[in-house]
């Protein structure tokens, strides 16, 4: 696993991501990381009997047989110096038999190690004063990484924390321990936070070049909504309206990261712990608990050990739901699953009860026999093609849907690395252009639709929706579209292109060239250069 780890960094993919289920492809595991944190509830106020008794809750209650197994001890664990030789320690007074003993401790268990450090010279907690020293890894990197790996570290939280920089140094700098732990032979999931007490840099790159999972948002707080665009501290519907945008971002092995879970730490209604789980879960997010499971109440563990969310989260295609729908009230999720089936969220962000609905169409399954099973309920039933319901004030009721026809659900194309430097994305979607349905037994052809979804002035990132004008199921296209002067492509998803500027040629992946009658597909890419003209001739042609 460590010569894949560090092969596939050379390789500029995905790192090896240990996966609780254990599917691995091409030695990269496909779903993203689940277990608890400390930070939510404790703080600071940490220690090794703590972690422990935290550890034992996990596998005695049935969490960690779900797959919650990352114990993540997050700041304030270390001794505020280092050695003589300029080695991390472990507090003395809090953690008296050492960071390797908790580490053997949780792998007794079958759990798996996590530990939090900074790439500058201050943890949050030693910035904002509250914790002595200045042990960050900053001129560190390589020493502290063969630490971690000796004592058996499977996942580092690794917390920017400073004002200073620009994301060009976050880069360089998140990429230095990047490199560090694949030098150690040993898998060690990599989380980063760009945004703690700095600009919002998360949402503005791919940052699967860099890391395993990646903040999107400042942090997280137990609210509903703080108000807060992306600051902190940031509500669940706040979260959310940043990170359902970087759907595309999102790929086996590399992860969105919406922060740590609220679950069970009050400030919420049950209705909103519900759809804070189910919309982590859509999201393809990290799972995290942040709360004290020790002392968990029954509607708290019902949300947290929900099998079929569970499931919609660690499916093996690694997808992030994309955005069908939102006038702002309904908003409308879909996710392919690799049995293809689609989970579907009817997410109400009103303050009153309504009807959400949406269609098998509009989330790519054709046919005229489907089947839904309300993920919390297991209610089943049947439909046509109309998939609704009413829901609650901020509630979201997920349905997964099998039946009908769909396209290969494979994972979307891992892209090349971003541009260094891209753009802050708005929290507020287009929804996805659905087709109209044609005729019976119509001929597939296809059009191409053209959607900017961000531009910087220097650089900018666009969708193109290949859309199945016929009702037959379309096997293979092509789109040609000539970029304005000046304009070069520098990354490309789901779809295959040849040249970079001008005249662009662009043919369909092999997973998603097969598109269901009146269903749709997209690619992405970015590219250099002012993103306010539109490209001309964007048109599809089909064998």
């Amino acid at each position: 696993m460590g010569a894949l780890l560090a092969a596939g960094i050379l390789a500029g993919v995905p790192f090896a991501l240990q996966d609780p289920a254990g599917a691995l492809e091409n030695g990269v595991a496909r779903t993203p990381p689940m277990g608890w944190n400390s930070w939510n509830t404790f703080g600071c106020d940490i220690n090794e009997t703590l972690i422990k008794q935290m550890a034992d809750t996990i596998v005695n209650s049935g969490l960690r047989d779900l797959g919650y197994k990352y114990v993540v001890v997050d700041d304030c664990w270390f001794n505020p110096t280092r050695d003589s030789a300029g080695n991390l320690q472990g507090n003395p007074s809090r953690f008296p038999s050492g960071m390797k003993a908790l580490g053997d401790y949780l792998h007794a268990r079958g759990l798996k190690f996590g530990i939090y450090q900074v790439p500058v010279d201050k943890t949050c907690a030693q910035y904002f004063g509250g914790y002595p020293g200045a042990t960050g890894s900053q001129g560190h990197e390589v020493q502290d990484a063969r630490q971690f790996a000796a004592w058996g570290v499977d996942y580092l939280k690794y917390d920017w924390c400073s004002p200073n920089g620009t994301i060009d140094d976050q880069v360089r700098t998140f990429a230095k321990m990047r490199d560090a732990l694949a030098a150690t032979g040993r898998p060690i999931v990599y989380s980063i936070n760009p945004n703690s007490i700095h600009a919002k840099t998360g949402p503005q790159r791919d940052w699967g070049d860099v890391a395993n999972m990646w903040r999107t948002t400042e942090d997280i707080t137990n609210k509903w909504d703080t108000g807060q665009t992306n600051g902190y501290p940031m509500g669940i519907q706040n979260i959310v309206n940043v990170t359902v945008p970087l759907a595309s971002y999102a790929k086996p092995g590399a992860f969105n990261d919406p922060d740590m879970m609220e679950v069970g730490r009050g400030g919420m209604t049950d209705t909103e712990m519900r759809s804070h789980f189910a919309l982590w879960a859509m999201m393809a997010a990290p799972l995290i608990a942040g709360n004290d499971l020790r002392t968990m109440d029954s509607a708290t563990a019902t949300i947290l050990k929900n099998q079929n969310l569970i499931a919609v989260d660690q499916d093996p295609l690694g997808l992030q739901a994309r955005q069908i729908s939102n006038d702002g009230t309904r908003r409308v999720l879909a996710k392919k699953l690799a049995n293809g089936d689609v989970a579907v969220a009817l997410f109400n962000q009103g303050g009153s009860t309504t009807t959400i609905s949406t269609t098998a169409s509009a989330i790519g399954l054709s046919g005229g026999s489907f089947t839904l099973r309300d993920v919390w309920t297991n209610a089943v039933t049947g439909s046509t093609g109309t998939i609704s319901a009413g829901v609650p004030s901020h509630g979201t009721v997920v349905y997964r849907v099998s039946g009908g026809v769909t396209p290969s659900p494979s994972p979307t194309a891992s892209p090349t690395a971003s541009p260094t430097v891209s753009p802050t994305v708005s929290p507020t979607v287009s929804p996805t252009v659905s087709p109209t349905v044609s005729p019976s037994a119509r001929p597939g052809g296809c059009t191409a639709t053209y959607r900017l979804v961000n531009n910087w002035g220097s650089g900018f990132q666009s969708e193109v929706t290949v859309a199945n004008t016929g009702s037959s199921t379309l096997d293979g296209w092509t789109v040609k579209m000539t970029l304005a002067g000046g304009q070069t492509v520098t990354s490309l998803w789901n779809g295959v292109n040849t040249g970079t500027s001008g005249a662009i040629t662009v043919k369909n992946a092999p997973y998603n060239g097969t598109v269901a009658g009146n269903g749709s597909t997209t690619f992405g890419f970015t590219a250099e250069g002012d993103g306010s003209i539109s490209p001309t001739s964007v048109t599809c042609t089909s064998p």
